[in-house]
């Protein structure tokens, strides 16, 4: 029965933290941002985040997107830099066709700095990526 479970390895799907300027608040805000680099929409993409260390656990997060198509990206969430002391687990479901993807992008603790930017894929920011 094992066998018959074909679990496929997600490409072009990531997730990128930003460091962007907010023009109504007039701060600089970090976002986390789901990037789909494929050339096919993702359909019913649900995204569960949380953060953890040995001393704390944040609490879970939820987003769904009916629909991420093709070459684009959105927003998940703003992050407040305090998380960045914690491990930062964005874990990812959705559907390309009727096959259901799944893949978990973790951001190890203080990994999310200003040192660590690069360019983002379809995106003209830098941020931190993660594959």
């Amino acid at each position: 029965m094992k066998n018959d479970i074909i679990i496929p390895k997600v490409t072009g799907v990531y997730v990128a933290v930003v460091n962007e300027y907010n023009s109504i608040y007039k701060t600089q805000d970090w976002n986390a941002y789901i990037i789909n680099d494929q050339d096919v929409d993702l359909d019913m993409v649900l995204i569960v985040t949380s953060g953890y260390s040995k001393q704390k656990t944040t609490s879970v997060f939820r987003k769904k997107l009916d629909k991420l198509p093709a070459k684009s990206y959105a927003k998940i969430e703003l992050m407040q830099e305090a998380l960045f002391a914690l491990t930062n687990k964005f874990q990812v479901t959705f559907f390309e066709g009727n096959t259901m993807f799944e893949k978990t992008y973790t951001f190890r603790e203080n990994t999310i700095n200003e040192k660590a930017l690069q360019p983002i894929p379809l995106m003209s920011v830098k941020g931190v990526l993660v594959k």
